[in-house]
């Protein structure tokens, strides 16, 4: 078949398609469905139980929603606790809470030195992975790219498919290892084949932990500081859980109901965070405070902010979306925890890499957003800034490119979708099977020489 009829054919299923769902909205009232599974009230509807991490937003008083300060529990075990916790000691935190996330208990300082000297063991690709799997079949999206280099995991694993839980265990600290590697070298392969800069390669340090090899591996000169290394960790710690009813890990409960291999499991999960009104929200947030720098006259000016963000409100500024990205979020209402402990901590960030500045912007806007939402909308909803708005401006301090956002949230957010695999095959015993109604009318079939 040649191009033209080709895209001939293709627009013409196109225009019999139908792209846009007829669906009346009032059915999903009629019917009691939960769209979003989430219940009139924005809450979630509850379909499992875990152990693994708690979020807390609101406290009920006599049958009535309060909303409170956003908490995060990793296994019962406040983050803000734990993160006090590793860094008054001056110890990176990451594989502390990979270890507590994947075993239930806090690690001894001799468990974390094994286990940290556990995953440098386990970090270096399998044999002509790098150049078969990755180098000779560059993507633009180092997401998808991540997402095919774990299924392509599978082959080089002797015991892919077994979901005996040693044997899921031993597959999840690989990848919890291997994760920097894949995205570092991913990247590598992006900015040599797509954007033709020049390709460098280098091997993980063993000596090194996980925020020191990221920031090892995706410099030009391997080289960082104390400080951008202990932020980098801290940033890896806030995103490596978050409940189960996230998306990702939702997702990662769904398939696992199914009995498929942690390779097929954990590139669903990665799917799922790849969107924008999940982990790719980050990307969206820093590229409107981008935007409205260039935009305004004068940064520190509080009226021409307030008129930028109700521009983006109206659909008048950015993207034309309507959003203020980073503002808001599913479960917090008066703040997110996370937020304010990476705001807490890069502050002194910001003052090394003297982006006061736009530090004291970053803060203006998550002040003054939710009183133009407010005004804009005529809306009493509660909203604050979540960690992606605050994120992608620590990981351009850390001169992370945006391409990397998101797949760093990955690189995190593998311990926690390990422990809630882990928790699917013990706990769940039934696979997940919501129910959709069909609302479509029944048609008389249509013999092939009567149609039209």
């Amino acid at each position: 078949m040649d191009k033209d009829t080709k895209d001939m054919l293709m627009k013409q299923m196109v225009s019999k398609a139908s792209f846009k769902s007829n669906i009346n909205p009032d059915l999903y009232v009629k019917y009691n469905v939960k769209r979003g599974l989430r219940n009139l009230d924005g809450t979630g509807v509850l379909v499992g139980l875990t152990e693994v991490g708690e979020v807390m937003s609101y406290i009920v008083d006599d049958a009535e929603r309060v909303p409170v300060e956003g908490r995060l529990y990793y296994r019962g075990y406040e983050v803000k606790d734990l993160v006090n916790g590793f860094y008054s000691k001056g110890r990176y935190g990451y594989e502390e809470i990979a270890y507590l996330l994947l075993t239930g208990s806090l690690p001894t300082a001799e468990q974390v030195d094994e286990f940290t000297k556990l995953l440098a063991s386990c970090r270096m690709l399998p044999n002509n992975f790098t150049e078969d799997m990755i180098l000779k079949a560059p993507s633009p999206d180092v997401m998808n790219k991540l997402a095919r280099s774990v299924l392509a995991l599978y082959s080089y694993d002797d015991n892919p498919d077994s979901i005996a839980i040693d044997n899921v265990i031993r597959q999840s600290i690989e990848l919890i290892a291997r994760f920097p590697v894949l995205l570092s070298y991913a990247y590598a392969a992006r900015r040599h084949y797509v954007e033709h800069n020049s390709l460098y390669l280098r091997d993980p340090n063993p000596e090194y932990n996980t925020a020191q090899n990221i920031l090892h591996l995706i410099r030009p000169d391997g080289k960082f500081t104390e400080l951008e290394a202990r932020i980098l960790d801290l940033a890896l710690v806030l995103h490596a859980e978050h409940g189960g009813g996230n998306n990702s890990s939702f997702v990662t409960h769904a398939v696992s109901s199914t009995g498929s291999d942690t390779y097929s499991v954990i590139a669903a999960a990665i799917g799922s965070l790849k969107g924008p009104q999940h982990g790719g929200a980050s990307n969206k947030a820093y590229a409107m405070m981008m935007d409205l720098m260039d935009s305004v006259d004068d940064i520190t000016d509080e009226d021409q902010i307030r008129a930028y963000l109700t521009k983006i409100l109206r659909k008048e500024a950015f993207d034309k979306s309507g959003l203020i990205y980073g503002i808001g979020h599913a479960v917090y209402t008066l703040s997110d925890p996370r937020t304010k402990l990476l705001t807490q901590y890069a502050e002194k960030l910001a003052k090394e890499k003297d982006k006061m500045d736009i530090y004291n912007l970053y803060l203006a806007v998550e002040r003054i957003a939710p009183e133009v939402f407010h005004e804009v909308k005529k809306s009493d909803k509660i909203v604050c800034a979540n960690v992606d708005y605050f994120a992608g401006f620590v990981y351009s301090m850390l001169d992370i490119p945006p391409v990397l956002f998101t797949p760093l949230f990955a690189c995190a957010r593998i311990a926690g979708w390990s422990a809630h695999r882990i928790e699917e095959l013990l706990s769940g015993g039934r696979i997940m099977r919501p129910a959709f109604k069909c609302v479509n009318k029944r048609r008389a079939y249509v013999p092939i020489e009567e149609r039209e």
